[in-house]
């Protein structure tokens, strides 16, 4: 996946010019301001920081490239349309031209795709936006790309095609790692909605041994892209070092309505050593249960060595067998011979 300049694309950057040129390629390249790429305009005063386009399905959008080329050698520029998403970390990119399929397919140059700027020159280029008929409503992030022998400028194109609009927006993957002032929490933003948002997030936390803190909602670095999600982190220096930790996370976004998940964690000081001991503990207890296992089977088989064994019985004495028995104690207590 090619990432371009527009790829820190969030509230600052629109904010700042509207372009996003990469340093040059190649090394014997003259060093220099180089030629810059934004949105034409016919009025005076700042530049557009992006192309804004809007029309239902199956319209032709048309809007105007300028390229500016304050050099003293000319320049031969390259222009395409790009799809853009966010990245998993919330990061804004454009994919490369190969395997286009989204919006950036729709952007057009017509037979003005490749651009010569003389020294110190300045050139406008129209492009249009053709809609399919059968495009969702909603937004479809796009980016308008110049390059030249490596290097790339991209202008971000917003376009939105008529119909109705759907904000929703979810917290999810909420999870507490680190301990003490490395506390960490992580969740994940998705956008599931048909149009960008640009999220808030407020924190509420606390834990066993000390009081709930919360921090209000703050505007987030990123817009997220419709179906696209954001893995993100933020630090809680100010965690208990003991006990249950428990945080709530409430995220929104201008027309979503607002989105809450909960997560809970029991951090161990060393928890290697915590580890260790209960690995210990564990095994301790399988011995024992072994032993009286072991204990119990030889109860077992004792018991059932003694059901097996036939009762001895004295054997019934008949008269004859009386008197055999008295001559013989007779014998043995006189002495007598037989």
């Amino acid at each position: 996946m090619l990432r371009t300049p527009l790829k820190r694309l969030g509230a600052a950057l629109l904010a700042a010019a509207g372009l996003y040129a990469a340093p040059a390629a190649a090394a014997d390249e003259p060093a220099g301001p180089g030629w810059t790429a934004e949105p034409a305009t016919d009025r005076p005063g700042p530049a557009r920081p992006y192309f804004y386009l809007a029309g239902p399905a199956g319209t032709v959008l048309e809007d105007r490239l300028a390229l500016a080329n304050p050099d003293d050698r000319e320049h031969t520029v390259t222009l395409r349309g790009a799809d853009a998403h966010t990245t998993p970390d919330g990061a804004f990119a454009v994919r490369p031209a190969a395997g286009s399929g989204g919006a950036g397919s729709w952007i057009s140059f017509g037979g003005a795709a490749t651009v010569k700027l003389p020294p110190r020159t300045r050139a406008v280029v129209p492009f249009t936006v053709t809609v399919p008929p059968a495009s969702p409503p909603g937004d479809h992030p796009a980016a308008v790309v110049a390059t030249e022998a490596g290097r790339e400028a991209g202008v971000r194109v917003h376009l939105r095609v008529g119909g109705p609009a759907l904000a929703a927006l979810t917290v999810e993957e909420v999870s507490v790692r680190g301990h003490g002032a490395a506390t960490t929490v992580d969740y994940t933003l998705v956008n599931r909605g048909n149009v960008t948002l640009t999220p808030e997030l407020a924190l509420r936390a606390g834990g066993t041994f000390g009081g709930p803190r919360t921090l209000p909602a703050r505007a987030l670095p990123l817009e997220l892209l419709p179906g696209r999600r954001a893995r993100l982190s933020k630090p809680w220096p100010g965690a208990p070092a003991f006990g249950r930790l428990t945080v709530t996370l409430t995220a929104t976004a201008p027309g979503a309505a607002p989105a809450t998940a909960t997560a809970s964690a029991w951090p161990v000081p060393g928890g290697g050593a915590a580890l260790a001991g209960g690995a210990l503990t564990a095994l301790g207890g399988t011995a024992a249960a072994a032993l009286l296992l072991v204990r119990a089977r030889r109860s077992r088989r004792s018991r059932r060595s003694r059901r097996a064994e036939p009762y001895a019985r004295p054997p019934a004495r008949t008269p004859e067998g009386e008197r055999a028995h008295e001559k013989d104690d007779r014998h043995e207590l006189t002495g007598a011979t037989r």
